[in-house]
């Protein structure tokens, strides 16, 4: 349906859906004739109609033009311009998102007229369309102020910013038509992710488009998407070391994210709250035993502390900033501290307890998660270097740690019969012990020797890549995060529950990323199936933008995912000829 072409954007005969994030605004824009609008920190504004955009269309970040019209969004400021069409109509939001429930008159815009001008206020934001001609111009913001600078903008300087922007995001014009264009739309995965408040300070990295009410930022999410942001925007990377530090508790404790200020926010947790206690079976995220906090986005996530080591340790590593490393050893000292307190029994490794909270929130894992186990002595790695002459007791205490975790690891994990390491479980009891990409923590950070890294990345060749499982039914179609599927159907919930779906068997392109970059480490090359298939199946699909995730018996999940700038992050690290490699024999 959708074609790369060799400038790297993208053609379609038909319309397809643009997914839109910048600073400020985020939208979806259907050229056949809507947009729906939103802001960071304030959720959804509404919908504006307006006449279709013929095609062809020629896509790009943030961009679509065709020769009778486009849709062009500003970077500077919260604004859009439609051009080549008619306004049809404009529906305010009746709540922030799908949790709101407003109160009387708060579901209801005041409403303003001037000659070409709507103006839409609501409680928690502002929505100004204007039509003049055949161009529609979309401006919003938390306040009235905010979205009448912002129309300001002329159309002009709209075109212009939008131009420069996917020039920007424009990183290898050098590569084949396909490479170049998924680097091109992962980078503006990276880029959008970052985000602004009203006055134009940092506010976050975002996980996607569907995380502005209540505005938060998460720990996993932000450490994948930060990956090309070290070199392309290391002040960003900062920034969001500075605000995850802030969740973590005084015991090394953090949740799933971080709620930022906003005024969705004390709503949001007003309705879990109030939720949980109504039906506490459908919301385990929110009943009191899982004391969540009201800044907390789902408290006590096993696998978050361990990111935000690990987040600092890398942006030292690019920057050269000890400062930084100084301003957050405190946390640091606690996540460490929290850390050696969870092992269990004659063993240095922390034992998970059997929930749903690590990036498998689907899955209730627990005992000795190989994909946490490899963030752990990641993080105890970073702990002995970042503390050598900074805090030498705790780094001997981490470096000791460590070693004795890597072996343990090979005793205790290891699944002779696939060469990978076992998913989740208790020796000796039970123990899911299927492939799973996120094991891939285990070769990243130098919990398992380079020997049975290598053996891990043959196992994950042979099961997970589709194109070389022929047990799977579905084809030659990207990257599978888990084959089989698992054994426990108690231990999987909501999603993941069916074959093939979420955790159970999806292509998640931060993994796919994660996949590649390890197989280019260890010499091995055959990167690019990884790096480009799951684009290729996108395209085919129809879906512009990096996609959360996928599965050829029940689609897609979100649109401009941050972690999935992955692979295009592997691509500008390793180089076009790294990345087309065949594999090594």
């Amino acid at each position: 349906m959708i074609k790369p072409a060799a400038d790297g954007q993208l053609s379609a005969q038909e319309p397809v859906l643009l997914p839109v994030m910048a600073p400020r605004l985020q939208a979806d824009v259907h050229p056949d004739g809507y947009a729906d609008l939103a802001l960071w920190g304030a959720g959804s504004l509404g919908r504006v109609r307006f006449s279709a955009i013929s095609g062809p269309y020629t896509y790009a970040p943030n961009r679509v033009v065709s020769k009778h019209g486009g849709v062009f969004v500003a970077q500077s400021l919260p604004i859009m311009l439609i051009r080549g069409v008619a306004l049809q109509g404009i529906y305010p939001a009746r709540r922030c998102a799908w949790w709101h429930e407003p109160d009387g008159e708060g579901a209801r815009a005041k409403v303003t007229r001037n000659h070409h001008l709507r103006t839409f206020e609501m409680a928690w934001g502002v929505l100004i369309v204007e039509a003049s001609g055949s161009d529609v111009r979309i401006a919003v913001g938390a306040s009235r102020d905010e979205a009448e600078k912002a129309l300001s903008l002329s159309s002009e300087a709209i075109i212009a910013e939008a131009a420069e922007y996917v020039a920007r995001c424009d990183m290898t014009p050098e590569a084949d038509p396909l490479m170049r264009s998924m680097v091109s739309q992962g980078i503006h995965a990276a880029l959008s992710s970052i985000r602004r408040d009203e006055s134009g300070a940092f506010a976050g990295l975002a996980a996607g488009q569907a995380y502005s009410a209540p505005a938060r930022t998460y720990y996993r999410d932000g450490y994948w998407t930060m990956q090309p942001l070290l070199t392309l925007a290391p002040e960003a990377v900062r920034d969001e070391i500075r605000i995850l530090a802030k969740g973590v508790q005084p015991d090394g404790e953090a949740p799933s994210g971080v709620i930022l200020t906003g005024r969705a926010q004390s709503q949001a947790w007003q309705y879990f709250v109030a939720d949980s206690k109504a039906n506490p079976k459908n919301h385990k995220r929110a009943v009191p035993e899982y004391h969540n906090r009201p800044q907390d986005w789902w408290s006590d996530h096993f696998d978050s502390p361990l990111f935000l080591i690990l987040f600092l340790d890398e942006y030292f590593g690019a920057t050269k900033d000890f400062a930084e490393v100084e301003r957050h050893w405190p946390v640091v000292k606690a996540i460490t501290d929290r850390y050696f307190s969870l092992a269990g029994p004659d063993s240095v490794l922390p034992v998970k307890p059997r929930n749903d909270r690590d990036w498998a929130d689907n899955v209730y894992r627990d005992g000795l998660v190989s994909y946490d186990l490899g963030l752990f002595v990641g993080a105890m790695n970073a702990v002995a270097k970042l503390g050598k002459d900074h805090d030498p007791v705790l780094a001997e205490r981490a470096l000791k740690t460590a070693d004795l975790a890597r072996r343990e690891i090979e005793a205790k994990l290891l699944v002779p019969a696939t060469g990978g390491y076992i998913d989740y479980g208790t020796p000796g009891a039970f123990v899911e012990d299927h492939l799973v990409l996120d094991s891939l923590t285990l070769s990243r950070f130098g919990a398992i020797s380079k020997q049975r890294a290598i053996g891990l990345l043959r196992a994950c060749e042979t099961k997970l890549e589709t194109r070389n499982n022929q047990q799977q039914p579905y084809g030659s179609w990207g990257v599978m995060c888990a084959y089989p599927p698992f054994k426990r159907q108690s231990d999987l919930r909501s999603k993941t529950a069916f074959p093939f779906r979420y955790h159970n068997g999806s292509d998640w392109p931060y993994w796919d990323g994660a996949y590649a970059e390890e197989r280019l480490r260890h010499g091995l090359g055959g990167a690019r199936y990884a790096l480009t298939r799951w684009w290729e199946t996108c395209l085919e699909n129809g879906w512009i933008g990096a996609v959360e995730y996928f599965s050829p018996p029940y689609g897609r999940g979100s649109l401009l995912q941050g972690w999935s700038a992955m692979p295009a992050a592997v691509v500008l690290k390793y180089g076009l000829n790294a990345a087309n490699a065949e594999p090594a024999s």
